[in-house]
C-alpha cells in the first residue's frame, strides 16, 4: 500500500511558487536532544530523541505531549515512525540489546517491545515503512553481511541480510536523522551507507527479496564519510546528502539521480558548513513530476530548495538541527538539540 493511506492531503503546484518557508518556534516538553520526526499529516506529528524519549502532536504543534518509555530512559531513539494518531513505532541505536524496536497504539501509554537485537557487533541505525505492515531496518555491516531486517505483519523483524550485496570493509549507515533508509510506493527501497572505501545506495524493487548496489560521487573514503541521509519522490527521482564528519567545510555532499539511484550527478553543495545529517521533499505525502522542493540539515545550518538541489537558500539562523520531514506540501517539522522542534509552513 502507498504512503497516501495514510491520509495525508494532496496539493499540488508546489516546485513553480514554492517561495521561503515561515518559521515557528515550538514547545516539544522536553530539553533532551530530538534526532527524528515523524508527520501523518499537516496535524499530526511524533519525535523521538536521546533519554528514551518521544514527543507528538494532534494539533499541528500547537501542543505536544512528551513522555519517555518505561525501561528505556537510557536509550536514543533515532528514527520514529507514525501509523496513525496514536500508533507509531521508535528504533533506539546502539551495539547490542540497545538496538531495539518499539511499538504503541495508545499513544504511548503502553509500549510493546517487539525486537531486540542480540547480535553484539550489529548496530541498527534507521528504519522506513512502506505502508502499516511492511517495513525495512537497516543495520551496520557485521563480517561483510548486512543484518537488515523487514516486516511483513507490523509485528516480526526477520533477517534479510543474505539478501543484500556483501559489505565493504567498515561500511555502515549514519543514524543521524532517521532517513539513511527511504522507501517508496510498494516495494522500493534505498539504503544510504559510507565509512568504506565507496559510499553506496541500495537498492530493492521488490521489497527487499533482492538487492542492488550503486556507486554515488559524494565525498567518501573514510570511516567518518558518506551518505548521511536519502529521499525519493517517485520511483525514479531521488536526493542524497551526507558529508564527512571530519570536516568542518562545505563539501561534494549532495547528489540528485532521475533513474531510481541507479546513477547520480553531483548537485550543489548545501550552502552551510559541515555534513548534511537529514533532508525530506517538501511533497513527501504529495507526490509528482512538478513537485522538487527540498528541506535539508544539519548541525551547521539548514537550508531550502526549490529545483531538487540545483539552486539552495540559506534559512537564517537556523542550525543544530538534525531531522526534517513534512506532513503535506505545506508544512514540515525540523527537530533537533535541547528539544527544539521549529515548524516549517511554506
Amino acid at each position: 500500500m502507498p504512503h497516501s493511506i495514510w491520509g495525508a492531503a494532496v496539493l499540488t503546484g508546489l516546485a513553480q511558487a514554492l517561495a521561503a518557508p515561515t518559521l515557528q518556534q515550538q514547545q516539544s516538553g522536553t530539553l533532551n536532544n530530538l534526532r527524528a520526526i515523524s508527520p501523518l499529516n499537516a496535524q499530526v506529528a511524533w519525535a523521538s530523541g536521546a533519554g528514551g524519549t518521544y514527543t507528538f502532536t494532534k494539533n499541528g504543534g500547537t501542543t505536544w505531549k512528551a513522555g519517555v518509555v518505561p525501561g528505556a530512559e537510557a536509550l536514543d531513539f533515532r528514527d520514529v515512525q507514525v501509523i496513525r494518531t496514536q500508533e507509531a513505532y521508535l528504533l533506539s541505536i546502539g551495539n547490542g540489546t540497545d538496538s531495539r524496536i518499539y511499538h504503541t497504539v495508545d499513544g504511548g501509554k503502553t509500549w510493546e517491545l517487539q525486537f531486540k537485537n542480540q547480535e553484539d557487533a550489529a548496530f541498527y541505525d534507521c528504519f522506513a515503512f512502506w505502508d502499516p505492515d511492511h517495513a525495512i531496518v537497516m543495520s551496520d555491516a557485521v563480517n561483510a553481511r548486512f543484518p537488515v531486517r523487514r516486516t511483513t505483519n507490523g509485528r516480526f523483524w526477520q533477517d534479510v541480510g543474505d539478501h543484500l550485496p556483501a559489505a565493504q570493509t567498515g561500511e555502515a549507515a549514519f543514524a543521524s536523522s532517521g532517513t539513511c533508509v527511504a522507501t517508496q510506493g510498494e516495494d522500493r527501497a534505498w539504503i544510504a551507507t559510507g565509512g568504506a572505501p565507496e559510499a553506496r545506495i541500495l537498492a530493492t524493487t521488490d521489497g527487499g527479496n533482492s538487492w542492488k548496489a550503486y556507486g554515488t560521487p559524494i565525498v567518501q573514503g573514510t570511516p567518518v564519510s558518506g551518505i548521511f541521509t536519502v529521499a525519493f519522490r517517485d520511483a525514479l527521482h531521488g536526493i542524497l546528502a551526507g558529508g564527512d564528519l571530519d570536516q568542518n567545510t562545505r563539501t561534494r555532499n549532495v547528489a540528485v539521480s532521475s533513474d531510481g539511484g541507479k546513477t547520480w550527478t553531483l548537485a550543489t553543495n548545501a550552502p552551510f558548513t559541515g555534513a548534511a545529517f537529514g533532508l525530506s521533499y517538501t511533497s513527501a505525502h504529495d507526490q509528482g513530476p512538478n513537485n522538487k522542493g527540498v528541506v535539508i540539515t544539519g548541525p551547521g545550518g539548514a537550508a531550502w530548495s526549490p529545483d531538487e538541489g540545483a539552486t539552495w537558500n540559506r534559512l537564517p539562523g537556523v542550525n543544530g538541527y538534525w531531522a526534517v520531514a513534512f506532513g503535506n506540501s505545506q508544512v514540515g517539522w525540523l527537530v533537533g538539540t535541547e528539544g527544539r522542534i521549529l515548524k516549517l509552513i511554506f
